[in-house]
């Protein structure tokens, strides 16, 4: 007669193994971060999760076209990009993403099936946060979960078996059906009312005055080492890839912090070094957004500082595909960057922002 006891342990193993079994089957068949295929037809897929979701978006959707960038590029919505340039565009934006974020998914998306044979990624739409460039080659905003990111299959059970995603991605998506409209994925919350001056000014604070002026070049050799490690090598191996990199038009109050911190001539130079290195390669264009006056100097069109309405995003899908804010490249006629920046230099040191900053 067997022991009562091992007789009850090994039906509890036994069970344990089936649940597991029966869990690993049910992640990997609804997926529901596709990392294994692309989404099932019928299933309400919930689409919020960044750092965990776009690199199976990256492998196994279809596309033809790629946002990337910050949340400055969250409020694109990719119908716009087949309405206006016939684009099948999607969106793999990470909030506050440095450089190393933007390689961590190119390499994903330029190993993916839309980059194999005679199919290729026709655009690569890049907007450019300066600030971030000032950071290390290796720095990521967040820690990016490794086991989504590489061709390991062993570190899958981190995914496969992990509590978050069945309950939260697969179970409570089946409870509650209300599939993500990936054309508007990422959006930000702000609804209306969050776009007013009286909002921005509310949850602004000036910084005190710095007294030392960062020199000219301070920026530039941290904004070489990240070009050089994270950016130019996918443009360089991807010459029939075009890259449409645009500087988003961040508020006045941007420039504010700018100035009174004291480094608006090396932020300067940062986006004139940034916009002649990339310019400089046949497959680039450059946009350049900050000095759009009537924009940025209306804090009714931001809901804090930096982010900008929705409509904004709109704006610059129809300058990419008009080819109008764009910089002309070295020796061709047009706008070039330093006239750009010298139009920037001259808001940014003319606003009254004493008159501004009085109304909080």
């Amino acid at each position: 007669m067997k022991n009562p006891f091992k007789r009850a342990v090994q039906s509890f193993l036994i069970l344990t193994a089936c649940a597991c079994i029966f869990i690993v089957a049910l992640v990997i068949y609804v997926d529901p971060f596709f990392h294994y295929h692309s989404p099932l037809k019928d299933f309400p897929y919930l689409v919020d999760n960044q750092l965990s979701q776009n690199p199976g978006m990256a492998a196994h959707m279809e596309y033809d076209s790629v946002i990337l960038g910050s949340s400055m590029t969250v409020n694109f919505q990719t119908a716009w990009f087949k309405e206006l340039m016939d684009l099948q565009t999607i969106k793999l934006s990470y909030s506050g993403a440095f450089p190393r974020d933007q390689a961590n998914i190119m390499d994903i998306i330029f190993k993916s099936p839309n980059n194999q044979g005679n199919k290729r990624v026709k655009k690569v739409f890049l907007g450019v946060d300066v600030i971030t460039y000032t950071g290390g080659v290796e720095e990521t905003k967040y820690p990016i979960p490794e086991y989504l990111y590489d061709d390991n299959p062993l570190n899958d059970i981190a995914y496969v078996l992990n509590k978050d995603v069945v309950l939260n991605y697969i179970l409570r998506p089946i409870a509650d059906p209300d599939p993500t409209d990936l054309s508007n994925v990422y959006a930000s919350w702000w609804t209306e009312e969050y776009y007013s001056q009286e909002w921005v000014l509310h949850n602004y604070t000036s910084p005190e005055q710095v007294k030392e002026e960062a020199q000219p070049e301070a920026y530039l050799a941290a904004a070489e080492a990240n070009l050089s490690a994270n950016i130019c090598p996918y443009i360089e191996a991807n010459p029939d890839t075009q890259f449409v990199i645009f500087f988003p038009p961040y508020s006045i109050l941007f420039w504010n912090d700018v100035r009174k911190e004291n480094h608006l001539n090396a932020t300067i130079e940062e986006y004139r070094y940034i916009s002649n290195r990339l310019n400089a390669y046949d497959n680039v264009e450059i946009y350049f957004f900050p000095d759009q006056e009537e924009i940025i100097c209306d804090l009714n069109n931001y809901a804090d500082y930096s982010h900008y309405h929705p409509r904004y995003n709109r704006y610059m899908t129809e300058c990419f595909a008009n080819q109008t804010n764009i910089v002309a490249k070295k020796g061709q006629p047009g706008k070039t960057i330093d006239e750009y920046l010298l139009h920037m230099k001259e808001i940014a040191l003319n606003f009254d922002y004493e008159k501004l900053l009085s109304q909080k």
